[in-house]
């Protein structure tokens, strides 16, 4: 059984998720660097109110954008069903969240509805489609901010993770290569909650996962990503991704993060460096540069994401679980979590679905 550790870095994940969600909702999608400055000062470092006219307007500091209440959505399924079921979780998106939407992007919990909801509420709402004829092509990281629960729950199964995540990312996101990177982060989360560090060694775990079968990544090369021999066949485990690129991100982001050539100051300018936009090709390298440079520093690393202005929530989000993984519900500054509305309630959910860990 897992240990009080282990437990602590479920639930570091989970609180850091919700700790990044909810520190971005104020100063949420500046792009002009200069405007997030006037509005929010040098250095954001806590929770704020969102500004009038601005994407969450009406809400509180502390609170959570819809990307919140989705996640809140998934922990409470993956807690009573013991597991991921898919039409449980389904059920909840059909009677708790799409009654509360009309198909535009400033409405619902948390202000703002993203692109791949919306156009799923149109689907099932709408053109009264089933849930397995929904998705779209949309290429951010909305998959990754709920299903980064599913790979809490299967820290120590990566089939299963790979499986739920997968089934769970094509209910909204249909494209394959977001599906793969989506699952790559899942995978990179199950290793951090085993004890692992985000770190230079992490891809070379990730890809044995993936030549003994147990990631669903297509892999021809030997060891240390070397040229196969001539006569070698196909793996055969050949995964329905078609390479396993997105699983060798995190650990270019962790080299360059203590390469002392590389100098990103301050932090918060990877947004720059990676860019700031919703596309998971940006917010990927940023989100695993941060938690690589500061595992052992949670506020470092989620105040980081929050300045950096853009996408801001998003990348907080993906930085703050990350960090949180490593470090622990017992590394979070406990000024993060009392900030947030609902504390209580969700500490003792994020404890339910580490306990619920085999």
């Amino acid at each position: 059984m897992p240990n009080v550790n282990f437990q602590d870095r479920a639930c570091g994940a989970i609180m850091g998720a919700f700790i990044g969600d909810a520190l971005a909702l104020g100063p949420h999608w500046y792009y002009n660097l200069d405007e997030l400055h006037r509005d929010y000062g040098l250095w954001i470092d806590s929770y704020t109110d969102p500004k009038p006219d601005r994407y969450h307007s009406g809400l509180k500091a502390g609170q959570m954008s819809q990307a919140g209440f989705i996640l809140t959505l998934m922990v409470r399924s993956l807690v009573e069903c013991n597991g991921y079921d898919k039409a449980n979780f389904c059920r909840r998106m059909d009677e708790t969240l799409f009654p509360l939407l009309d198909g535009t992007p400033v409405c619902g919990p948390g202000g703002y509805t993203s692109q791949s909801i919306r156009k799923v509420w149109r689907q099932r709402v709408q053109q009264k489609l089933s849930w397995e004829q929904t998705g779209s092509n949309a290429d951010t990281t909305e998959a990754i901010e709920r299903t980064l629960a599913i790979a809490v729950r299967y820290a120590l199964h990566p089939e299963q993770l790979a499986s739920a995540v997968t089934e769970n990312t094509l209910l909204t996101q249909s494209d394959e290569t977001i599906v793969s990177m989506t699952v790559a982060y899942g995978a990179v989360m199950s290793l951090l909650i085993q004890g692992h560090k985000l770190d230079t060694e992490l891809s070379s775990k990730l890809m044995m996962l993936t030549k003994e079968g147990k990631l669903p990544f297509h892999v021809v090369t030997q060891g240390n990503l070397q040229n196969p021999r001539p006569g070698d066949p196909d793996p055969p485990h050949a995964g329905r991704f078609a390479s396993p690129d997105a699983l060798l991100t995190p650990s270019y982001m962790a080299a360059a993060a203590v390469d002392p050539g590389i100098h990103i100051e301050p932090a918060w300018k990877v947004s720059i460096v990676y860019g700031m936009p919703c596309a998971i090709y940006h917010q990927l390298p940023a989100a695993y540069y941060l938690a690589a440079r500061f595992y052992a520093d949670f506020e470092s690393a989620v105040l980081h994401a929050v300045n950096g202005g853009g996408q801001n929530q998003a990348r907080a989000i993906l930085t703050g679980a990350l960090t949180g993984a490593q470090t622990g519900l017992s590394g979070i500054p406990r000024r993060f979590i009392d900030g947030l509305e609902k504390a209580a309630d969700l500490e003792k959910l994020a404890m339910d679905l580490a306990v619920s860990i085999e």
